[in-house]
């Protein structure tokens, strides 16, 4: 190739070694110079780039790393050369790591406090935009015209009808799991027909909601966050803005009111399915007849358990709908955004989900349910 990059070895009349390069030091030209510089048996003293044509970045940065390594000084002005090898000494001075950054101590700290400001100011976002999300359903709710019936019953079918497979299969492979866990430790004191009691009650009372609410945090919730994130690359939601139609009603909302509907049916329908895996796996196990297991499933699982079932369920999506929302809303400019807040949404629904029931848990046990 013409014009390739290449140097000469000369000595000065006081002994330096000189390194006099020449040809364009371009991406294209630099060739195999990189290997015979590594390969110098002296250690330059001066390079000359008086003679170099046109050079990039590349030949920017193979000139000053040879200058570096060897100390050597630069002569022979060349304007480009000059620019390009400040910009890479700038940028390497911008991002060299401090001496603090490699003190494990320190880090840890830096990471946490980080980290602890972060956890304080999405908490507080997030506050914000429950109360906003609130205050939108109060004045949709005193004024039913501005509810978008259309989006809410389309969300209806993504967010319930979609879902009752997986909810469904899961649910049933969990109601099966629990029993032959609960029958296996009950054999060991003859009393594996209380496997009932524990599927009954664990289920409507807790399983049931709960694993619903996960399975529908991972899938809705992260569409949620996907789809808005999206809008908000693409500026959908700027323009809505501009013509006066607020994200919130338009966007949010349907969302929020469809999951609150549906998460009480999608998990009174989870919890049947568990009771029928249950029952199956009873039936070929524990020899206890589908009758038998019915009738004993009445007699144990009081009606407070389902009351808390259906208290605690709409709840649920209510979290699940504004946490996926919240974090599409929270997407900047690139598409990394999505994936990274769509993350953010499951993980942030299902923790609050988890605390949630906790609370719950704690509270209707205090009051005798």
């Amino acid at each position: 190739m013409d014009n390739l990059a290449d140097f000469t070895e000369e000595t000065a009349d006081n002994g330096n070694l000189v390194i006099k390069f020449s040809g364009q030091f371009t991406i294209c030209h630099i060739g195999a110079i990189d290997k015979k510089l590594r390969n110098l048996g002296d250690t330059p003293d001066i390079l000359d780039l008086s003679e170099i044509g046109k050079i990039d970045t590349v030949g920017a940065w193979l000139l000053d790393r040879t200058a570096q390594e060897s100390g050597a000084k630069i002569i022979g002005k060349h304007d480009s050369a000059e620019r390009l090898m400040a910009e890479l000494n700038r940028y390497a001075s911008d991002t060299a790591p401090s001496a603090r950054d490699y003190n494990p101590f320190l880090r840890i700290l830096s990471d946490t406090g980080r980290a602890t400001v972060t956890v304080f100011t999405s908490m507080l976002d997030f506050m914000a935009f429950v109360g906003q999300v609130v205050v939108a359903a109060i004045v949709t709710l005193f004024q039913p015209s501005r509810l978008r019936v259309n989006s809410i019953l389309q969300h209806f079918e993504l967010v319930g009808v979609r879902a009752l497979p997986i909810v469904g299969l899961m649910s049933f492979l969990i109601g099966i799991v629990v029993a032959q866990q609960g029958a296996v430790q009950l054999q060991q004191f003859g009393a594996e027909v209380f496997t009932v009691n524990l599927v009954g009650r664990l289920t409507f009372r807790e399983l049931g909601v709960l694993m619903t609410a996960i399975m529908i945090a991972g899938r809705s919730g992260s569409s949620f966050a996907a789809q808005i994130g999206t809008m908000k690359i693409t500026e959908e939601i700027d323009a809505m803005r501009t013509i006066g139609v607020s994200p919130i009603e338009a966007l949010v909302l349907p969302r929020f009111f469809a999951t609150i509907i549906m998460m009480p049916l999608i998990g009174f329908f989870a919890s049947i399915l568990s009771i029928l895996g249950a029952g199956i796996l009873c039936w070929f196990v524990l020899d206890i007849p589908p009758v038998s297991f019915i009738q004993r499933i009445r007699e144990v699982t009081p009606m407070t358990d389902l009351y808390v079932g259906f208290i605690k369920a709409p709840l649920f999506g209510a979290i699940i709908a504004m946490a996926g929302c919240f974090q599409g809303m929270q997407v900047k400019d690139n598409a990394e955004e999505v994936g990274v807040k769509t993350t953010a949404a499951v993980v942030q629904a299902i923790f609050l989900v988890i605390v949630l029931d906790a609370f719950f848990a704690i509270f209707f046990s205090e009051i005798g349910w």
